[in-house]
């Protein structure tokens, strides 16, 4: 009994003290108050300091000459899980431009890979339902940029939000894991969600985000890490999974049978929308896009029985999987898979 209670004590100091040294790994909070450009170097973008709307701020504007896109990497960021929150103001130079402003994060100094929140503060007030829908924007590098995601997912990565050009807005970005939100103007509900975050890295810089023909202002910058969550990258995809997907016209449930070679996926779909339909895709270092067509279940109200294509987008991670679904034409929302074999 002696033994046992002590090996029950090493066991609870052991999880304690690695508790203790994971709690003592997370960075000391960061803060940018940018009244000055000092520590920052202008690669693509120009910089200084002005006052604006009453305040003293870094003043970023990016040369169409150079580009349309600017990034500004802020010195000594490694991010990973946390929140990013800053003051942020655009100031349209070009007439009927909307702005352009937002923070990438684990972002690569070069701006190859990235996720990124930005927001377009000048089509708030649009006569135009769509532009006002276009307010907040999510977008990653790679390969995944606005026209993309919006073209493959209509409306599920960017939003409306009621801002103004030639004003400040606070932006709060948290980021967990594969998900984050980006919160504006100090509003406790966030104005856009991303589960599935399209990056190729799981940390890297922040870095401020500018446009052509304008000014960006940058001011009271702060980022505070977290625990970063228990995933990495190259998960494999190989064997048996069990799936499910919800969706706006309810569930649909069923058996992918996967194969990798290199990049690429195959494989099959078995149960609703089909038997043994064949699955294409392509593997991204634990990142999935699936595709398989099957047939229209009978007795659904959104349409006649035929074949449709269905696709899913996201990430695996070890046991399970989660992501974006559609039924071309029929049906969206999410799916969940895990492992079988």
């Amino acid at each position: 009994m002696h033994k046992i209670s002590a090996i029950a004590s090493a066991l609870l100091w052991f999880v304690s003290i690695s508790a203790l040294a994971a709690a003592q790994t997370v960075r000391a909070p960061q803060t940018f108050p940018l009244t000055d450009t000092r520590g920052l170097v202008a690669r693509g973008v120009t910089i200084d300091t002005a006052e604006f709307l009453g305040r003293t701020a870094v003043r970023v504007v990016k040369q169409r000459a150079e580009g349309v896109a600017g990034f500004l990497p802020l010195p000594g960021v490694d991010f990973q899980d946390g929140t990013i929150e800053a003051d942020v103001a655009a100031k349209a130079t070009a007439p009927g431009m909307p702005g352009f402003i937002g923070i990438a994060f684990r972002a690569r100094p070069d701006a190859s890979s990235y996720d990124m929140f930005y927001v377009r503060p000048g089509l708030a007030q649009s006569d135009d339902q769509a532009f006002r829908n276009r307010v907040a924007q999510y977008c990653a590098a790679p390969g995944y940029g606005w026209f993309e995601l919006r073209h493959d997912w209509p409306w599920v990565y960017e939003s409306h939000a009621d801002l103004r050009l030639d004003a400040w807005t606070h932006i709060k970005i948290e980021v967990a894991g594969r998900t984050a939100k980006l919160y504006l103007n100090h509003n406790q509900d966030p104005a856009l969600v991303v589960d599935g975050l399209e990056g190729l890295d799981l940390h890297g810089s922040v870095s401020l985000f500018t446009f052509v023909d304008e000014e960006s202002y940058f001011s009271n910058i702060s980022i505070t890490h977290a625990t970063p969550q228990p995933i990495k990258n190259g998960s494999d995809v190989a064997g048996a999974w069990a799936v499910k997907l919800s969706t706006d016209l309810g569930n649909f449930e069923g058996t992918l049978q996967l194969q990798r070679t290199g990049n690429t996926l195959s494989g099959t779909w078995s149960g609703a929308l089909g038997e043994n339909c064949k699955v294409k895709g392509t593997w991204r270092d634990g990142y999935v896009e699936l595709s398989f067509t099957g047939e229209w279940p009978d007795k659904m109200f959104n349409g006649e029985p035929g074949p449709v294509t269905t696709t899913l987008a996201g990430w695996f991670d070890d046991a399970s999987g989660r992501g974006r679904s559609k039924i071309e034409a029929r049906a969206d929302g999410q799916w969940i898979a895990t492992r079988k074999s």
